[in-house]
C-alpha cells in the first residue's frame, strides 16, 4: 500500500510541477496579436499539445500504479514468492537516466535563450543517455538470466521484467519524440513551436526518471 501511495504521490507531484507552467491565470481573449500565433491554444492559453500529453502521463501513471497494486498483492498472496537480488546496474543506470532529465532541463533553457548549438548538445546528450539507460537495463536482464532469475522461475521475476520492460518501452517511444525534435533543430521552425517541442520531451524524461524512481522503490520493497 506504501509503493501505491508512492506512486499516487509521483503522479500528483508531476501534475502540480505541469499546471504550475501553465498559462491558467491569463486572459486569451486580451491576447493581441496574428491569428497564427495562438493556432493550436486553447481557451485556457495551454497549448493542445500539452493537454494531451498530460492526459498521455496520467494514463501511463495509472497504469503503473496498477501493476504497482498487484505486485504488493500478489507479493503477500503465496509462499511461492521468492525476491530476486536486483543487478547492481540498476544503480548507475538510474544516474544515467538522472543525467538525461537533466540534459533536457538544461535544453529547455538552451531554447529559451536562442542558443542552437546548446540547445542541440543538449538534446544529443538527453537522448544518448536515455538510450545508454536502455542498454544498462539489457545487461541487467543479462546478469539475471546469467544467475538463473528467468521469466517463468517464480513471480518476482515475472514482475521484474514486466515493470522494466513496460519502462523501458515508454521511454523508446519518448525516443521517437525526441528524434523528430532533433530533425526541427536542423530546420527554420518558428521558435514557439521549438520551445513547445522541447519542453514536451523535457516533460516526458523527467516523468520516466519519476516513474523510474518509483519502480525502484517498489523493486527494493519486495
Amino acid at each position: 500500500m506504501t509503493i501505491i501511495l508512492l506512486l499516487v504521490a509521483t503522479l500528483a507531484t508531476i501534475a502540480l510541477w505541469w499546471l504550475s507552467h501553465q498559462r491558467l491565470m491569463e486572459k486569451p481573449w486580451l491576447e493581441t496579436g496574428p491569428a497564427e500565433a495562438f493556432r493550436g491554444v486553447t481557451a485556457g492559453g495551454m497549448p493542445a499539445e500539452k493537454i494531451a500529453l498530460g492526459v498521455f502521463l496520467a494514463v501511463v501513471s495509472s497504469l503503473f500504479a496498477l501493476f504497482a497494486s498487484a505486485y504488493s498483492m500478489r507479493m503477500h498472496m503465496a509462499s511461492d514468492w521468492r525476491s530476486l537480488p536486483l543487478p547492481w546496474l540498476l544503480w548507475p543506470n538510474t544516474i544515467v537516466l538522472f543525467l538525461s532529465s537533466l540534459a533536457m532541463g538544461w535544453a529547455q533553457i538552451a531554447v529559451r535563450r536562442g542558443d542552437a548549438a546548446s540547445l542541440r548538445k543538449a538534446l544529443l546528450a538527453g537522448g544518448a543517455s536515455a538510450f545508454l539507460f536502455l542498454v544498462g537495463q539489457l545487461m541487467a536482464w543479462q546478469q539475471l538470466a546469467e544467475g538463473g532469475f528467468y521469466l517463468a522461475a517464480n513471480p518476482a521475476n515475472a514482475f521484474f521484467y514486466l515493470l522494466t520492460a513496460l519502462h523501458g518501452l515508454h521511454l523508446l517511444g519518448g525516443l521517437v519524440a525526441w528524434g523528430r525534435t532533433i530533425v526541427r533543430t536542423g530546420r527554420s521552425t518558428a521558435a514557439r513551436w521549438m520551445t513547445l517541442s522541447v519542453d514536451l520531451c523535457a516533460l516526458y524524461w523527467h516523468f520516466m526518471l519519476l516513474v523510474w524512481l518509483a519502480i525502484l522503490a517498489l523493486l527494493l520493497h519486495g
